[in-house]
């Protein structure tokens, strides 16, 4: 018999997925940002965005409490911008093309770039649900970093 837990990890492995970051302003006004495989669409009415954010992260609270969040959708060419904000490093902004969206910070040479206003909050679990309302943003003709298979070597490849 399989173990769940490893079940599941192994069939979200197969689920392809953008790789985002997810960033907001610190109490102390610093920015502060963390890497997020789990960020999906959530409505097209008002458009908005859910994202999971576990309660262990160093970012968490600033997260939750911020009443605006940034979304940024990483371009093929970002791998170290996603191995970075994996990390546990302090200043994960440190060499990093960015500035402030009035109070988000946000990140430079992106897919997409969306600024949201936290809208609801569900606590489940090691987590917390974030769902924010897309306030602005922008978007790039950048081709996206793909995570599959605990991999982001995946590359889209244009049509022909």
């Amino acid at each position: 018999m399989v173990d769940k837990a490893t079940l599941f990890r192994d069939a979200m492995a197969a689920l392809a997925s953008g790789v985002a970051v997810v960033t907001a302003r610190r109490d102390n006004g610093a920015p502060c940002g963390l890497l997020a495989t789990s960020v999906s669409a959530f409505s097209a009415d008002p458009p908005s965005v859910l994202a999971s954010i576990g309660h262990v992260s160093r970012c968490h609270d600033a997260l939750i409490e911020s009443e605006h969040f940034g979304v940024h959708l990483l371009s093929s060419d970002q791998e170290a911008v996603a191995a970075t904000f994996a990390g546990l490093g302090e200043d994960k902004f440190a060499g990093l093309e960015w500035s402030w969206d009035q109070d988000v910070p946000a990140i430079g040479g992106v897919v997409a770039y969306l600024r949201c206003r936290r809208s609801a909050l569900f606590e489940l679990y090691d987590h917390s649900i974030l769902i924010g309302d897309v306030a602005n943003g922008a978007r790039d003709a950048r081709e996206p970093l793909v995570y599959m298979e605990r991999s982001m070597r995946w590359r889209i490849e244009p049509r022909g």
